[in-house]
Parts: C-alpha cells; structure tokens; sequence
C-alpha cells in the first residue's frame, strides 16, 4: 500500500488519468449510460446538513454540531457554488459537501434560497483540486417518452444512478414554499429520500432537471418522481448567487390566508388584507381590511384578475406576477362591496 502511494506521488497523471472502460461488447443503449454516468458522476455532490445546538445539561454549555439531514446536489459553475433543493438545506446552520472519490468534506455555506421553487444554492468555502461544474440543457423541448437518467445519493448511498424515461410534462405539483410548482418533469427514474437536489440528465449527459420530490405511498420509489426544470434553475440561480434572493415584481398588498377567506365567505379571488399607502396599489386606491367602531373586521377590496387572468388564490397571483418585472404596467380587477372595479398599477420591486 506504501508503494501505491509513493508512485501515485512521484507520477501524479497517474493519479487523475484513468482508461475508459471497454464498453464494446454493451448495447448502444447501455454505452450511452455508462458514458453519461462516466462523463456526469464528477459533477454530482453530497450535502450534508448540519444543525447547530445546545445541550439542556447546565455543566455542559458547549453548542454541539448535529446532523440535520442529507441530500445531493450539483457544481453550477467553476466558483464553488453548488445548486440543491431548499427542502435540503432548510433550518441548517452549515454545511458539508463530498465530492466522488474524494474522503475530504469540505464546508459549504447558503448564498440564497427561493423556497417557492424549492431551489438553494450554496457555495465552497473550500474548493476542491478539480471541479467540474454540470452541462445545463434546456427543457422546453424535452418529449414525454425520452431517456432520462439520475445520479444522486439515495438512503446516503453516493453517486447512485438510475434510469428511466420522461413519463410526463407540465405537471403543477404543490411544494415546500406554499404554492405549487409549475412545469414539473415526471419521470419513472428510481429516486428515493437523499436523492433530493440531484440532476436528471437527457441522453447526452446534460441536466435536464432537478429531482425534487416523489409520489410515494411508502416513502420510497414507486416510480412517479418530479423535477424542476432546468428552464427555471436558469433562471433562478444566477439571481440568487447575485443577489442572495430573486428579485419579483409586486403590488404592495397584504392577502388573507386562505382559511380566513373562507371565514368570512369569499371563495374565489384574494382578499387584500392590508395595502402599504405608499405602494402602487395604494396610490392607485385599493383598501385593505378594516375594523368599525364595534371592532368588527370588514373586507377590503378582492382582486380577481390581472391583465385578463382569472385570480383565484395566492398560488395563481403568484404565478401571473412571476411572469412580469418591476415597472410594468397591468389592469387590476377588483371587487369592493360587490361592485366590479379596474385600476392601472405599476410594479415595484419587492
């Protein structure tokens, strides 16, 4: 053993160049899975949370470092920062990353999170000899029926890889931040808990998606998992590295949770349950909840479209608003005291 390690010091291109394995006698189809996992696996990490905490026991104040959970995620680029879930990071105070083939943990921290796409990014404070960031596709062409392949950690079982087909696309699932996720990949690839934050990958070894979450009766594979798509980590990630959040265009409301909408009989459209008087919607005259002289609470105006689109709850609000930046102009209809109302607002920066 002593010997290896003295002739991988004195020839270090032996250390990092290593033959391609011979896949001739494999199938097209099994070539360009291994090809994919051979090309990809580098890029894939581990993320191990961390928790930050303090023993009860008075005579032992000292905080203790406690592991909080573990996924998996990916290089985004040659900086050291790495893209996960947010549902991975969540409540955790630091961070540590393993890289394959590497026994080195090396510390992370959160550079900003979106937690309505369930999308984190976190960056080295170490970096590694070699990185090798990931090749981002596009999926706005993907096709129900493609190759699709994913490298994760599953039950903490690195760089595991399975394959699979798309089996679906579009799809509006709910997630961690509140309103559902729109343009969701399904894909029958076996993913299981720890394989959250991992890339799915198209054919030719490009990512394709996110692994995020899974329709499971048991809490393991049954088949069903979703990502987000590539599309949206394109446009979410460079936000956050930037700016530590995503920047979103707004009205300047507050809306009433949806169970106390119900309270008090509304069941389509968003209550505004408050309205910043300095914000566009103020000044443009919409009102916010109020009490009468018996502490009574009334309502305030009810918002029931944008430019022509129907606003039902929060998550449609939030979807139509997604799509516009700060100083655009739209048509608000809204309803006060049952009469039909529009103004004209322009965005501000929230």
């Amino acid at each position: 053993m002593k010997i290896l390690l003295i002739i991988v010091c004195l020839i270090p291109s032996l250390a990092f160049t290593k033959s391609p394995p011979d896949t001739s006698h494999l199938l097209e189809f099994e070539r360009n899975t291994v090809n994919v996992f051979q090309n990809v696996s580098n890029a894939v990490v581990n993320v191990s949370s961390i928790k930050v905490t303090r023993s009860r026991n008075f005579f032992d104040p000292e905080p203790m470092e406690v592991p909080s959970g573990a996924g998996s995620g990916f290089v985004w680029d040659d900086k050291g920062h790495i893209v996960t879930n947010f549902h991975v990071v969540a409540d955790s105070d630091f961070f540590n990353i393993s890289f394959k083939g590497d026994k080195k943990q090396y510390k992370a921290k959160i550079v900003g999170t979106e937690p309505k796409k369930d999308i984190a990014v976190l960056k080295l404070q170490e970096m590694p000899k070699r990185l090798q960031p990931i090749t981002p596709g596009n999926s706005s062409t993907l096709l129900v029926g493609q190759k699709a392949m994913a490298i994760g950690n599953p039950f903490g079982l690195d760089h595991t890889m399975t394959s699979g087909i798309i089996s679906a696309l579009g799809r509006k699932i709910q997630g961690i931040g509140g309103v559902k996720i729109h343009g969701m990949i399904q894909a029958d690839t076996s993913i299981n808990p720890g394989n959250s934050g991992g890339p799915l990958l198209d054919s030719q070894g490009s990512l394709i998606g996110m692994n995020t979450m899974i329709f499971s009766g048991s809490g393991t594979s049954a088949g069903v998992g979703f990502a987000v798509p590539v599309d949206t980590i394109k446009a979410i990630v460079p936000q956050l590295i930037k700016y530590g959040k995503v920047n979103r265009a707004g009205l300047g409301i507050g809306i009433l949770d949806d169970h106390h909408k119900h309270y008090f009989g509304v069941e389509t459209g968003i209550v505004l349950k408050y309205v910043d008087k300095t914000s566009p919607a103020g000044k443009a005259g919409l009102e916010g909840m109020g009490r009468d002289r018996y502490g009574r609470y009334y309502l305030g105006d009810i918002i029931t479209k944008i430019d022509g689109k129907v606003i039902k709850d929060f998550d449609d609000i939030y979807h139509v608003l997604e799509k516009y930046k700060a100083g655009d102009l739209v048509t608000v209809t809204y309803k006060r005291k049952g009469k039909s109302k529009t103004a004209k607002i322009k965005l501000t920066q929230l």
